[in-house]
């Protein structure tokens, strides 16, 4: 009888295990590659530390701190947090440091090389998922967890199932792959992989961009996924070459891998998606929404705010205006992305339009800080969640949907197509 082989998960897990064959729902110790905290659940992991007496980190060339979610800080307790973490790399000397204004950590941590193929990465964030579009198994842990790897270098995991999403087909202009994601969550619903992992592969997966696969292991968490990863091809390697800051390893699923449920979609003909409020399972074809007006159009945070997504948006709004009464605000996810975005005149063309273009983090996304919404306003966001409260009040309505539909929806005024802005 021939014997099973291993998925991608599988293989990551192994290594950083030391044990050769995992059983999904075993329970191992497992060593950590990389940890990152930001300043929203950085300050606790570090007053728990203090508590347990912990004087030194691990490795301070193994984590990565950076101030995005509350930056420029807009109250006392976020200058307080941030004040408490500047102090801790120091007594650390982390020198992977990155403070308000360098961008959101996600996009800080791929762009800055930090994450590498074949890695194990927590962070005190659960979208940590998204250095998987790199094939690293990187998964979100609360602060009481991560102070713990701090410490130590190691964690406890049980082993997750593996689930397969392979996407077929040519990925028309429209067409982004935040389209395809809320499609693929529309259909198997929000806790269809609960602690589990998903590997997504297919034609349209090898197709994109590094960026646009971020956008899918991002929201794979969406799903209730442990973590989403992306099999490392040349596209991978290419990238990190020069960048990577850590070993890269070239590591993939066997082709008689064992997977807990595989699920094909096919994109030849789908239209822009829309998740509409309050869960991000509950999307429909933008052709069933449109018409909704909008008080707020977001174009950021660490789904889609890097260099493509403001590229594919100002496609929509070059030479356009952003209708009376919308308020458009766009954040780049780093500096990096935001200063490629002034060079190629793609700022300035938004701001002309219209636009309120922010300093780059979190901003929006999360409420609390920059783009409240008032009761009874909506938003059209092409961030990942649109819980109640998540964008300020919760008698707000928040609509997700991608850059290209979020761009067309602040000139409309209203929800829209943006096949009828492209030409």
């Amino acid at each position: 009888m021939a014997s099973i082989g291993k998925t991608l998960t599988e293989k990551i897990l192994s290594r950083a295990t030391g044990k050769g064959k995992l059983e999904p729902g075993e329970i191992l110790g497992v060593k950590v590659d990389l940890v990152m905290i930001h300043d929203l659940t950085g300050a606790p992991t570090v007053k728990l530390l203090g508590e347990l007496g912990v004087e030194k980190v691990w490795n301070p060339e193994r984590v990565v701190v950076v101030l995005d979610h509350q930056s420029p800080p807009a109250s006392i307790s976020a200058a307080e947090n941030q004040k408490l973490l500047r102090e801790f790399v120091e007594k650390q000397r982390i020198k992977n440091f990155y403070d308000i204004g360098t961008g959101i950590c996600h996009q800080v941590v791929v762009e800055e090389g930090y994450a590498c193929s074949g890695m194990i990465i927590v962070g005190a964030d659960s979208h940590t998922v998204t250095y998987g579009a790199l094939g690293a198994f990187s998964t979100g842990m609360g602060h009481t967890d991560v102070a713990a790897i701090l410490a130590t270098g190691e964690t406890w995991m049980m082993i997750p199932e593996t689930m397969k999403i392979v996407v077929k087909g040519e990925t028309p202009r429209h067409l982004t792959s935040k389209d395809i994601i809320l499609h693929i969550i529309g259909s198997l619903g929000a806790d269809s992989a609960l602690y589990k992992s998903i590997e997504f592969t297919g034609e349209a997966i090898k197709q994109m961009s590094i960026s646009s696969r971020m956008t899918i292991t991002n929201m794979s968490v969406e799903m209730g996924a442990k973590a989403g990863l992306v099999e490392p091809d040349e596209k991978t390697y290419q990238f990190l070459n020069g960048k990577a800051r850590f070993q890269v390893e070239r590591v993939k699923a066997d082709g008689n891998a064992d997977y807990s449920e595989v699920y094909e979609f096919k994109i030849d003909g789908l239209e822009p998606q829309v998740a509409l409020p309050h869960t991000v399972d509950n999307v429909k074809p933008v052709s069933e929404v449109e018409g909704v007006e909008v008080n707020q159009a977001f174009l950021g945070s660490c789904t889609n705010g890097r260099f493509e997504d403001l590229k594919a948006a100002y496609q929509i709004i070059k030479g356009r205006k952003i209708k009376r009464g919308v308020r458009f605000i766009v954040s780049p996810a780093s500096r990096k992305v935001y200063l490629k975005s002034l060079k190629a005149g793609i700022i300035g063309g938004l701001l002309n339009a219209g636009a309120t273009i922010t300093n780059p983090g979190c901003t929006a996304c999360i409420g609390g800080h920059i783009g409240l919404l008032a009761p009874g306003e909506i938003a059209i966001s092409s961030s990942n969640r649109n819980f109640k409260g998540r964008m300020g009040s919760p008698e707000a309505k928040v609509y997700l949907a991608s850059p290209l539909t979020v761009a067309a929806s602040a000139v409309k005024g209203e929800i829209t197509d943006p096949r009828r802005y492209l030409k």
